[in-house]
């Protein structure tokens, strides 16, 4: 660092002569201040003193008195040894001393310069006195008349004054030393830092430098620009004065000066900072960057200018792919939300639409709006029908949605889908082959601002679907070649949405029709209940919800609701699975839990079939993931109009709402089995409840109450609510409980059966016991024709004894004790020679008759066929006690048959004999 030869060391040097220079001048300047400031004190300190002991009071008393000294003398000599003063001397105008601080001093005559002071006027001076050389100050000591009675003279000798100032001197000299030692290490360190920034280099290593350095700025191809403070061009290079045009003179010229735009010229004067920021010279865009020299140096400014003109045309061209790449990646989200054909097309409109195309339309073959297939190559002459359309005001010049259209072979909505490839018309205007579909529509169009077109073919698998067409009106350039690409990837990603839900609304169409060919579409007759339901899909597709209402004999009727897990054809066809066993069951008239478990059974094997079936015939087309049930529920409920009673048995189902006459709700609380295929073989409990006439009995799916947004209890809540009120028919309970419950979108089905109760009242029904004894079975006979003549229907009493005496003698002969007869009238329809009349013989015997063909030589035992020619139905039903033959007769006036003219040969072909 001390080294000669490096500019550091040359620095440091002259730094610290400098500093020691400085540091001499300024102690010798402080000690010289230090004495004048010593001096101004002792004449102020005089003075003082002089002017105080003068003035205190008593000073004139003390004078005026006859010893004047005895009582000057003692604040005299008390002032000097408080004030530091050399002395405090009183003297007359005669210049006797009166006193003075030395007693020795007092009465003699004092010598000096005194005579001003007689005068009446205070002075400070310097002479040579008794005390050597001194500074002295005199003030005059005044009578109250104003007359100067006396002189008061304090002196301080210039030795006092100088020993003050000798007594700084080691502090100023300590002083410099310090700031000696400060300016040297300061000196260092700056000394140390240049030759760490300037590696030791001297003055012609560092002038090399700045001459390579000015060659390089003036190499590079990037302009510099250095402006001053004020707005002057300090420094330009090379590249600057090539990009701006600068004149030769521009240097030292203000930047207003030199022609530049006016933007670019507003932004170099000011003192705003700039990155990067693009402004036009001539021809060329210019990234300008610009920083401030302040505070880190003298005030100006240096910018750098670099030519984005190519790179400009790059970075738009890679905006523009990077705005199209975030269009498709935005496209492939909003496209497809839904499995709706119609939806889909909505939205590829929707997504083209300002960022791609002023407007845009869609165009579908109509088997894809209806989920069928199309052919390979659609021929020119294909029926299109407008499905969505974006980008169009109040003011439609284009076909509107919904509207079908026949394009002619030359149109290029035609050739785009004849030949699977865009077809561009950057000037529609100029294109025939476009005018000529329709000339007027093509002039209305032209009105509007439309001058471009984009024809896109659908195609997904191979197959057109339709077309996309994409129109730019003015204000929009036209289509270009590269426009192409783009809406070919935004058609191809919209086309498999769209097949993808043409393919679902195929399943869907076909599910839904499946499951609406297995649901009821009509209710049977009977007259145990008035019924109403409502069906209703979910929005994501058929489920395996179902309902129904089964006649069983003896004017009973079974209500059922059942539910399968999932949805699409698979749940659909397990659900026609289910409700065809639960049929073929309820007419073996088996009771409620039985018939439970035995679908239990069934659903188990179902899921065993489906789990070990192979994997091909697993597959679902809907909904591929459920090929395998998981379960299914169900609640089935017997009610006996006879006797108000109502057997209920649930599988994992919600339990139904009984709406009593009163308008009361109730809930009534079942013992719920697991659901169907997961009870492993464990019974099902059976609940039995009376209800009143006029009842509403509610069985419903727990789609009604369950939702995304309510849970189940609070589901049963709202159902209590919309059920309770004045009481209201079946149909009108299933629209107000529709209203009140159905959500916008529901997730799943929703099945509801709401059944009013009705009662057969005493005289609809005959009741007798009989012995076991074929004499009885005349009286009991008898008795029923003559119930029959009181009912008025004596045309059906010859059908009726004769049914009724092959029943009673079957059960006298094969069954057991207890024997009882019961005769029902039903009449649905409020009319009397309409309805049902039923026939039932209890006994208790489990054996149960059956039809048989009757060898030639048997005497008898042809009774049941008897009855099967002449009711309806016949059958059995089994009871806690034994089992009950029953059979129905039709009250309808063409449903009696004719006794006469059977032949005995049919007769002789058939026998009844009991198991």
């Amino acid at each position: 660092m001390l080294s000669l030869r490096s500019l550091a060391g040359q620095v440091f040097l002259l730094q610290l002569a400098v500093a020691m220079l400085l540091v001499a001048a300024a102690l010798v300047a402080l000690v010289v201040q230090a004495q004048r400031d010593v001096m101004a004190d002792a004449r102020n300190r005089t003075l003082t003193v002089a002017q105080t002991f003068a003035h205190a009071p008593g000073t004139v008393a003390a004078l005026e008195s006859a010893d004047p000294t005895a009582a000057l003398q003692p604040p005299a000599e008390a002032a000097k040894r408080t004030t530091g003063v050399d002395a405090v001397i009183v003297y007359g105008l005669d210049g006797i001393t009166l006193a003075h601080s030395d007693p020795r001093q007092v009465g003699k005559r004092v010598i000096g310069p005194y005579a001003a002071a007689a005068t009446g006027r205070p002075f400070t001076s310097t002479f040579q006195g008794a005390l050597g050389l001194s500074v002295v100050s005199a003030v005059p000591v005044r009578n109250p008349g104003g007359s100067v009675i006396a002189i008061v003279s304090v002196p301080v000798t210039v030795e006092r004054v100088q020993h003050r100032v000798n007594q700084q001197l080691p502090v100023l000299v300590v002083g410099a030393g310090v700031a000696l030692v400060v300016a040297a290490v300061g000196s260092a360190l700056v000394s140390r830092r240049l030759r760490r920034q300037t590696h030791g280099l001297g003055p012609t290593e560092m002038t090399r430098m700045y001459e390579h350095h000015d060659a390089v700025l003036h190499a590079v191809r990037e302009g510099v620009l250095i402006v001053g403070g004020d707005g002057r061009l300090l420094l330009a290079n090379d590249e600057a004065r090539r990009l701006l045009a600068l004149p030769a003179d521009a240097e030292r010229r203000h930047i207003t000066e030199l022609g530049l735009d006016e933007d670019l010229a507003g932004l170099l004067a000011s003192d705003r900072p700039a990155t990067d920021e693009v402004y036009l010279a001539a021809d060329r865009l210019l990234a300008v960057s610009k920083r401030l020299t302040a505070p880190h140096g003298p005030g100006g400014s240096v910018v750098t200018l670099r030519d984005t003109t190519e790179l400009r045309a790059l970075t738009g061209r890679a905006e523009v792919a990077r705005e199209r790449l975030q269009s498709l990646y935005d496209a492939g989200m909003r496209i497809g939300t839904t499995l709706d054909v119609k939806r889909t097309a909505e939205e590829l409109a929707a997504v083209a639409v300002t960022r791609f195309a002023d407007v845009a339309t869609v165009d579908l073959l109509d088997p894809v709006l209806r989920g069928e297939e199309t052919s390979a190559a659609p021929a020119g002459s294909t029926e299109l029908r407008r499905s969505a359309v974006a980008g169009l005001d109040a003011d439609r010049p284009l076909h509107p949605v919904g509207e079908l259209m026949r394009p002619v072979p030359s149109n290029p909505v035609s050739v785009a889908m004849a030949e699977g490839r865009p077809v561009l018309v950057a000037d529609l205007s100029a294109s025939g082959a476009w005018q000529a579909q329709h000339p007027e529509g093509a002039r209305r169009i032209l009105d509007h601002g439309i001058h471009s077109m984009l024809a896109v073919p659908l195609r997904a698998r191979g197959v057109v679907l339709g077309v996309v067409v994409y129109w730019r009106a003015r204000g929009s350039p036209p289509f270009e070649d590269e426009d192409v690409s783009f809406a070919e990837e935004l058609a191809a990603r919209a086309a498999v949405c769209i097949d993808n839900a043409r393919r679902y609304t195929r399943e869907h169409s076909m599910a839904v029709a499946l499951q609406h060919s297995l649901l009821p579409r009509a209710l049977p007759q009977q007259s145990a209940l008035e019924v109403a339901y409502r069906y209703l899909p979910a929005q994501s597709g058929v489920g395996g919800d179902w309902f129904d209402v089964i006649p069983l004999s003896g004017t009973r009727v079974a209500l059922v609701v059942g539910d399968v897990v999932g949805h699409g054809l698979h749940a659909a066809a397990t659900m026609g699975r289910l409700r065809t066993a639960v049929h073929n069951f309820a007419v073996l008239d088996m009771p409620v839990e039985e018939l439970l478990g035995r679908l239990d059974e069934l659903v188990a094997q179902i899921d065993a079939e489906e789990v070990s079936a192979p994997e091909h015939e697993q597959e679902v087309i809907a909904e591929p993931e459920q090929g395998v049930i998981t379960g299914a529920t169900c609640q089935y409920a017997v009610y006996d109009p006879t006797s108000g009673r109502l057997a209920v048995a649930s599988a994992g189902h919600p339990g139904p709402a009984v709406v009593r006459p009163d308008g009361t709700v109730e809930f009534p609380r079942l013992s719920v089995s697991p659901p169907l295929g997961l009870g492993a073989g464990l019974p099902v409990e059976t609940t039995e409840l009376t209800v009143p006439e006029n009842a509403r009995l509610v069985l419903y799916t727990d789609g009604l109450i369950e939702d995304r947004t309510r849970d189940p209890d609070a589901g049963t809540a709202a159902l209590r609510d919309a059920l309770a009120g004045p009481p209201r028919t079946p149909e009108a309970t299933c629209t107000a409980v529709m209203e009140a419950m159905l959500s916008d979108r529901p997730r799943d089905d929703i099945a509801l059966l709401v059944a009013r109760t009705r009662r057969l009242g005493p005289d609809q029904v005959a009741e007798w016991e009989v012995p076991r004894d074929p004499a009885a079975v005349a009286p009991v006979r008898t008795a029923c024709a003559r119930r029959l003549a009181e009912w008025g229907l004596e045309q059906v009493v010859f059908t009726a004894e004769l049914i009724l005496s092959e029943l009673i003698t079957n059960a006298v002969r094969y069954g057991a004790e207890p024997i009882s007869v019961r005769l029902l009238r039903t009449e649905p329809d409020g009319s009397p020679d309409a309805g049902t009349l039923i026939f039932e013989v209890a006994d208790g015997s489990s054996t149960s008759p059956r039809l048989r063909r009757a060898k030639v030589t048997d005497e008898g035992g042809r009774g049941l066929f008897l009855v099967a020619r002449f009711a309806e139905r016949w059958g059995t039903r089994y009871t806690a006690t034994g089992k009950v033959i029953w059979a129905e007769q039709s009250l309808e006036h063409d449903a009696t048959p004719e006794a006469e003219g059977l032949g005995d040969p049919l007769l002789d072909q058939w026998d009844d004999i009991a198991l």
